[in-house]
């Protein structure tokens, strides 16, 4: 279908045929959530996106086993104000925790507030499973331990991750400043071990732009967790995300 006659042509156009809403919660210290969430729903003219921010900034995480949830549900609560369809947890935490953790921190907002919830490894775990992928590479913004962290919890839910590539970087801002080409060269590299998939972990790490040139190049899945977080959303609305595929990849193609 041609995006022409599906996105409308006027302001009031495109205001009016808005009538499903997202509600995302996203680490304060996070630049890129928002910029992916919106970019994506230019391709899906019926969905509008409402934020929330939760104290994740710095270095240093006070609470590194487990989440805060004192600010992510102080920040699901204000969205229950906008009566959102569905509320999204978009960070990646749990892929360095557990995704139990991602299971009981939706549940726990879906709790508080009456709204369905996922989380954006929620969204892999379902990506993954649908395509039956279980051998994958890892592409991060994160320092070595923080790394470790992500592979160690991936193999720990049953992954094999057969190659990794990272940045080094531990300041929450700073993944948002890794260079297009960094990423694409990471990509790249970690092909070399014949992945079944491509994972781009961190919400504030930009590899969702790239991700669909890189499908076409690679020939392999690149699922990013910020892409995954927006496609685990609109599925709980019913939205069909599949005008969104030749833009952002072919997670926006996947039926879970």
């Amino acid at each position: 279908m041609s995006l022409d006659s599906v996105i409308p042509a006027s302001a009031a156009a495109a205001y009016a045929a808005q009538h499903q809403f997202i509600g995302v919660i996203t680490p304060s210290g996070n630049t890129v959530v928002e910029r992916i969430t919106q970019g994506v729903l230019r391709d899906l003219p019926t969905v509008s996106p409402h934020f929330s921010r939760t104290p994740v900034f710095g270095s240093k995480d006070p609470s590194p086993d487990a989440y805060a949830y004192e600010g992510i549900l102080a920040a699901a609560q204000l969205l229950t104000h906008a009566r959102p369809d569905v509320l999204v947890w978009n960070g990646s935490k749990g892929a360095g925790i557990g995704f139990a953790h991602d299971v009981a921190l939706a549940s726990e907002i879906q709790a508080h507030t009456g709204i369905t919830a996922t989380t954006s490894i929620l969204g892999l775990k379902i990506a993954l499973a649908v395509r039956g992928i279980t051998r994958i590479a890892v592409v991060t913004p994160y320092s070595d331990a923080g790394q470790k962290s992500a592979l160690d919890c991936l193999a720990r839910e049953g992954y094999d991750c057969v190659a990794e590539a990272h940045a080094g970087l531990s300041d929450n801002l700073s993944y948002a400043c890794v260079p297009l080409d960094r990423i694409r060269e990471m990509a790249h590299g970690v092909m070399l071990a014949r992945p079944e998939a491509i994972v781009c972990l961190c919400t504030n790490f930009p590899a969702a732009v790239v991700a669909a040139p890189l499908e076409a190049e690679l020939g392999v899945p690149v699922l990013d967790s910020t892409a995954l977080g927006v496609w685990s959303a609109l599925h709980v609305c019913g939205v069909d995300t599949s005008p969104a595929a030749p833009r952002w990849g072919s997670l926006f193609g996947l039926q879970p």
